[in-house]
């Protein structure tokens, strides 16, 4: 479990859903990005509801400088926000605005349901529960991204034209601040909870968490293939 590039909480995490997990990383959404056959309809589609998700999920992780008890969890989250809002929100911006869809159109989106129970099930995990809550119900989108895009990158077809959604999440920049949180999340679990976390009595409350938001995660490429 320790040699996962996210740290031994989201190897635990992702252990305790397998099917939901291989649902989410496996869905063919994403089978389509790397050989290229998934529509563009539908791509534009989930690049609009993610732009809509991400600001919401931005928020979430401000939410978590605010839980936070240490300087280094709300240096991480606040690293996080940056990478989101001026980072990762730019792919979408760019790519949208080459199809005609301005960033002031992406903003004022209308919300398709799969997004509302997402975005709203990990704030109220936020403001219900405690720092640790809100990990497990952010963390499959941060390190799922992260190991989708890893194995994009190596195995996708060359005239993918998804190569630069592909390389947003494979890149170093992109990995490297994934790292840091699943160190982050490692510490915060060990702080809270102790150094054998699964034995926790807390453990199965937040291991739903997880297996919920990765379910959530696969609705949301669901929502995507609706659009082509």
């Amino acid at each position: 479990m320790t040699n996962q590039p996210y740290g031994t909480t989201f190897a635990l995490w992702r252990a305790g859903c397998p099917d939901a997990w291989d649902s989410y990383t496996g869905h063919p959404f994403v089978s389509g990005l790397g050989d290229g056959t998934l529509p563009r309809a539908a791509f534009l589609h989930y690049l609009t509801q993610d732009y809509v998700f991400l600001v919401h999920f931005a928020r979430a992780w401000s939410l978590a400088v605010v839980k936070a008890e240490t300087l280094d969890e709300m240096r991480v989250c606040a690293v996080t926000v940056d990478a989101l809002v001026n980072h990762e929100m730019a792919l979408h911006v760019k790519t949208c605005a080459d199809e005609g869809i301005d960033e002031a159109a992406l903003f004022a989106a209308t919300e398709d349901f799969e997004n509302l129970a997402y975005t709203r099930y990990v704030m109220d995990a936020g403001l219900q529960g405690d720092f640790l809550d809100l990990m497990a119900a952010l963390a499959p989108c941060c390190f799922g991204y992260g190991e989708i895009g890893t194995r994009l990158a190596q195995s996708a077809a060359r005239e993918t034209p998804y190569r630069d959604w592909i390389e947003t999440y494979a890149d170093d920049e992109y990995q490297g601040v994934m790292k840091r949180v699943g160190q982050m999340i490692d510490a915060a679990v060990v702080r809270r909870i102790g150094d054998a976390p699964d034995s926790a009595r807390r453990w199965a409350q937040l291991q739903n968490r997880f297996t919920t938001a990765t379910r959530l995660e696969a609705a949301f490429w669901d929502m995507g293939m609706r659009g082509a």
